[in-house]
């Protein structure tokens, strides 16, 4: 039974709420734990009344036995969080959904990569790839992001139809929502390198940036060869492909681009998720204040 409500709520995400892939794999992965865990807790099969039926203790239990595997607070907090949502969807319109306080979460700041650092890593990623045009669609890829401030799944996922770039590209984002980016002339000039070097054929249909065999390019990949040349070139870990994202957006901020013009940038569904740039903004002035003031 638990089988069978866990997939039907795969199914809800996927198509009535629009969640990515990599959202949907964490949620369906905490049901089910969680659901194994109860037929323990509780003993016995696992099904719809016995969920309905679920107490702040079992929470509480479920979170002390993930917590004692060594799940930090951020964990714990986003695992909660999906358990919600799924005994909110297998309530349905009577649901009734444990109260409980999650766990603290000390938010932090996304700290920008600075521009030179970019450069150098997507060079780097370039000169050490295994086939001058994995290297280049690697270089293509990166500046993407930095340039266009994209998430690395709305990169992933532009057809071939987008070719060749232009000043603007239309970009589809979260929940299935699209939004208008502009194109750097060296990120276009990137795109058609790759292009030109691709072994495999980019049609309309097939994706932009493909793999070593012609299908997709998997996250995993790019992910790997920006660890790589980040541990070579001795820059922090927190240089990501999603730190390319934050670098555009703090970047743009410190040029003087405005909140709700950085907003529809970024496809941020509310400005809250946008302001923290703010913060970014400022901490980095402090952090130059403080090295460069003879007093600081």
């Amino acid at each position: 039974m638990a089988d069978r409500l866990i997939r039907d709520w795969d199914a809800h995400l996927a198509h009535e709420k629009r969640r990515s892939d990599h959202t949907r794999r964490a949620y369906i992965a905490t049901a089910e734990r969680f659901c194994a865990f109860l037929s323990q807790h509780r003993g016995g099969a696992v099904d719809k009344a016995m969920l309905s039926a679920l107490n702040p203790n079992d929470l509480r239990a479920y979170l002390a036995d993930r917590r004692a595997g060594g799940l930090g607070n951020a964990s714990a907090a986003r695992e909660l969080s999906a358990l919600r949502s799924f005994l909110r969807y297998v309530g349905g319109s009577n649901a009734h959904v444990p109260a409980m306080r999650g766990p603290r979460v000390k938010k932090g700041l996304p700290r920008p990569v600075a521009p030179a650092e970019v450069m150098g890593l997507a060079q780097d990623v370039e000169d050490t790839a295994r086939e001058g045009w994995v290297g280049a669609r690697d270089f293509a890829l990166l500046l993407l992001l930095y340039g266009a401030g994209l998430r690395i799944g709305e990169a992933l996922s532009l057809t071939g139809a987008a070719l060749p770039l232009g000043d603007t590209l239309r970009v589809t984002g979260k929940r299935g929502k699209t939004r208008i980016v502009p194109i750097l002339p060296a990120v276009a000039k990137a795109a058609a390198r790759y292009a030109a070097a691709c072994p495999w054929p980019i049609d309309k249909e097939t994706p932009l940036f493909l793999g070593a065999r012609g299908g997709p390019l998997q996250p995993g990949v790019v992910r790997a060869s920006v660890r790589a040349a980040r541990r070579a070139l001795r820059l922090p870990e927190r240089t990501t492909p999603h730190a390319l994202r934050h670098s555009f957006a703090t970047h743009l901020l410190a040029g003087g681009a405005d909140l709700r013009s950085l907003q529809e940038l970024l496809g941020h569904a509310s400005l809250a998720s946008t302001q923290i740039y703010t913060a970014v903004d400022a901490a980095h002035l402090l952090d130059v204040y403080r090295s460069a003031h003879p007093r600081a």
